[in-house]
């Protein structure tokens, strides 16, 4: 049996794009990037709440948390990730 990780180690450096970091100081909460039906997202963590298995990045008092499963393959958090009924830029 075969780790579901294996050959596709997370990005050792996730970015996130300033649209996205204040959207997070705004809200005064931590987030998570989790798979959709879609591809990444964003939502707050009282709806998707962070596993033991998360990358964390910090945004000033708050976390990002991103799902191991999602680090394989992107490289930043961008504002593209938000769902629109969460989007009031």
């Amino acid at each position: 049996m075969q780790s579901d990780t294996q050959g596709s180690e997370p990005s050792p450096s996730i970015y996130i794009t300033d649209d996205v970091r204040t959207y997070v100081l705004q809200r005064k909460r931590d987030f998570r990037v989790s798979t959709s039906c879609s591809g990444a997202i964003l939502l707050p963590t009282s709806v998707k709440p962070p596993k033991s298995t998360d990358l964390k990045i910090p945004v000033g008092d708050y976390t990002i948390y991103v799902s191991k499963y999602q680090a394989r393959y992107i490289d930043s958090v961008h504002k593209g990730m938000i769902p629109i009924f969460y989007d009031d830029f």
